[in-house]
């Protein structure tokens, strides 16, 4: 039997969507079709809507023909009509109240519907709804995508387009104003710092003088080569040929390398101060960014002569030893600055050069060294060591009066067996026992309290007990009565104990008032000279005298001194009993010629005149008679004394296992006695020292080194010597 469809009540309403369940819903997706059917429509006069029928009955009224696709629940999409934009207003039939009617009711699409438009609606949840006897209305809007654009519309493109185009003028235009106002300062400095090079003009560094004007320091322009890594095209090839013109190292190639690749450094250093053919050789190459500056050289006109004192600079130019390091910051001057354009590939743009800050040199330092004796004392020192082959040597000239020194020699032996002329100053830096010349300051101490005269006498055995050692002169005698003169010619260490033990009534008053005298010779403490390194020596403090040393400080045992304390001590009897202290700067030059003479020495008295010169007849005798007959010199009166040290060894004491010494000897002597002028300090360290071998004394290892200066100094310092000079005959 066939079944009718429902019958739409009278009076229903047609739309789209009937015999659907109240509450139900539909996707409705528009068809692409319906685009063209509504701009169809759009242009078309108005047309009558018209009814259908679908198979299940519900009436749909239509306006325009816009097709749609409507999803039913088996997935099949059928096309639909709806006007554009227009509400469709959708009825439903009443729910069939037979069983099968319902069953196919609820047989039809059960999902949540939705009209595929430009913009998506939220779901709306599912609910279920009571049933309703009356017709459910729901009004569905269906949007349509329209084009803002369309064919035809050219004044709203040219409006667009004029707007962008305004806006990226008005941006271009604002750029160029901030580049033409707040940033030009700017551009242009980085422009000039791109096109422009700032050079260094080193200052030339002070030139030294000797006390007559002779140049023993000064700098000589030279050629360096210099790169700026960033102009370097070829870093591996440029760096091959700069090490075969310059001779560079591995590790210098490496490092250039390394540098013109990276490019970080706008300068680097390729070779410090080469010779004039080898800085023209790189300048025919004509390297990009490769290129000389000048810069100064330090030299000594006479080789090595004075380079004990004057010590030696860096390749910077600066000091680091001897007078060049003490007095860096007066040799040293101000540096300027010149400025230069370029190139882009590092070439000078002639007539760019520019001096902006002018360098102002160093001030010249003029030395009390007489550059003539310094070499005739360096020459006799390392003929004197290399005869010997000792470990080397230190002597000094001074003035007698105003306590300039005249020469100041060090020589070493190098692990080569050759001696050389040292940069440091070891006659101010070494420190080493004063041996046998100590008594000399002895006795004109004890000259001095008054508790002996030059001939009183002294019982002096060769050997003998002192605290808890046995002491004993260098040689075996019988045991002599000599006067306080002959202990001081033979070098007697008994003797001179006991002239020190007249000193006091008790032994610590005694070391009190030795003690006293010693600081006042100048010995144990550093020097006027206060050069760089210089020491203040040893044991020079009585309170720390012990055992047998409480009693060989009085011949120079226990303590130790440098060569510049002992010779300004020594120089205390020839100046007349006061000390004077050592001087080696006369005067400076500034930088606009002014000559400045340095301070006068300071001085004190020590002993009184009588005792400098009774010491002073003694050690006449020492020279012509006593241990020091290899320092005379033919018509010159000579006072000196000798000494021989013992030195430590590293581990302590003065004897290593295979029981032998290690000995340092020196002289000590001024002349002409009768009115010195000059005093002499020369010392050998470590001469051949095995049983047995005379070498080993001061008398035999550093007196013929006196001997030989003496006649070069009485001549390049003009000395006038009376007549009649010279040891008595007989």
């Amino acid at each position: 039997m066939s079944r009718r469809p429902p019958q739409v009540p009278p009076g229903a309403r047609r739309g789209v969507g009937a015999g659907r369940r109240a509450g139900s819903s539909r996707s409705i997706t528009p068809d692409p079709r319906a685009r063209r059917t509504a701009r169809a429509a759009d242009g078309a006069t108005s047309s009558p809507a018209r009814d259908r029928r679908d198979p299940r009955g519900a009436t749909h009224r239509t306006g325009p023909r816009i097709e749609h696709r409507i999803e039913t629940r088996s997935g099949r999409r059928r096309p639909i009509e709806a006007p554009v934009d227009v509400p469709v207003e959708v009825e439903l039939a009443p729910r069939p109240a037979g069983r099968r009617a319902r069953r196919a009711l609820d047989d039809a699409p059960r999902r949540r519907g939705h009209v595929d438009t430009p913009q998506a609606r939220p779901r709306a949840r599912r609910a279920v709804a009571p049933e309703r006897p009356a017709l459910q209305r729901r009004i569905v809007k269906v949007r349509t995508r329209r084009h803002h654009f369309k064919a035809g519309q050219s004044r709203r493109r040219l409006r667009l387009v004029f707007a962008l185009t305004a806006v990226v003028f008005a941006l271009i235009l604002g750029r160029v104003v901030m580049l033409q106002t707040a940033d030009a300062d700017q551009l242009r400095a980085a422009g000039y710092d791109q096109r422009t090079s700032e050079t260094v003009l080193r200052a030339n560094r002070g030139v030294i003088f000797d006390r007559n004007g002779d140049e023993l320091a000064l700098s000589v322009p030279a050629r360096t080569i210099i790169a700026n890594p960033k102009l370097v095209t070829d870093p591996e090839g440029t760096t091959r040929t700069l090490a075969t013109v310059l001779e560079l190292s591995p590790d210098k190639q490496r490092q250039l390398i390394e540098a013109f690749t990276v490019q970080e450094k706008s300068f680097v250093y390729v070779a410090r101060q080469v010779t004039d053919q080898q800085a023209a050789a790189v300048a025919a190459l004509d390297l990009n960014g490769v290129s000389s500056i000048a810069e100064d050289r330090r030299t000594m006109p006479s080789g090595s002569v004075g380079q004990s004192v004057i010590g030696k600079t860096n390749i910077d130019g600066e000091g680091i030893a001897g007078i060049e390091m003490q007095y860096d910051d007066l040799l040293t001057g101000t540096d300027g600055e010149m400025t230069r354009q370029h190139d882009r590939d590092g070439r000078s743009l002639p007539g760019t050069e520019t001096t902006t800050v002018a360098p102002i040199p160093g001030d010249d330092l003029v030395l009390t060294i007489d550059r003539s004796v310094q070499y005739e004392v360096e020459q006799a020192m390392v003929e004197q060591v290399t005869n010997l082959m000792a470990r080397g040597g230190s002597a000094i000239v001074m003035d007698t009066d105003t306590g300039e020194i005249i020469a100041m020699v060090g020589v070493r032996m190098g692990e080569d067996g050759i001696v050389r002329v040292t940069s440091g100053n070891i006659a101010a830096v070494d420190a080493a026992e004063p041996g046998s010349v100590a008594k000399a300051i002895t006795i004109a101490a004890a000259l001095n309290e008054g508790t002996v005269t030059p001939d009183t006498m002294f019982q002096v055995p060769w050997r003998k007990q002192f605290s808890d050692t046995e002491l004993h002169d260098a040689e075996i005698h019988a045991d002599w009565n000599v006067p306080v003169r002959t202990i001081l010619a033979e070098s007697s260490n008994i003797g001179t104990i006991e002239v020190m033990l007249t000193m006091g009534d008790t032994l610590r008053e005694t070391k009190e008032k030795l003690g006293t005298y010693m600081r006042a010779f100048g010995l144990g403490q550093k020097t006027a000279l206060d050069f760089p390194g210089e020491s203040n020596g040893l044991g020079v403090d009585w309170k720390k005298w012990e055992g047998a040393e409480q009693y060989t400080v009085a011949y120079g045992q226990g303590i130790a001194s440098t060569s510049i304390q002992l010779i300004s001590a020594i120089n205390v009897i020839a100046n007349d009993g006061v000390y004077v202290a050592p001087k080696l700067v006369q005067s400076t030059i500034d930088s606009s010629g002014t000559l400045t003479e340095t301070a006068e020495s300071d001085t004190h008295r020590v002993v009184r005149p009588e005792v400098a010169q009774q010491v002073n007849y003694m050690m006449r005798d020492v020279v012509c008679t006593g241990t020091a007959t290899r320092a005379q010199v033919k018509g010159v009166t000579i006072a000196g004394k000798t000494g021989t040290g013992l030195k430590a060894f590293e581990g302590g004491g003065y004897t290593d296992a295979d029981g032998n010494h290690k000995y340092y000897s020196s002289f000590a002597g001024y002349f002409p006695a009768e009115d010195p002028q000059v005093t002499v300090l020369i010392s050998i360290d470590e001469p051949p020292g095995a049983e047995g071998q005379e070498t080993r004394f001061g008398g035999t290892a550093a007196a013929p080194v006196f001997a030989r200066i003496a006649p070069s100094i009485i001549h390049e310092m003009d000395i006038q010597l009376p007549e009649g000079g010279g040891c008595p005959k007989g």
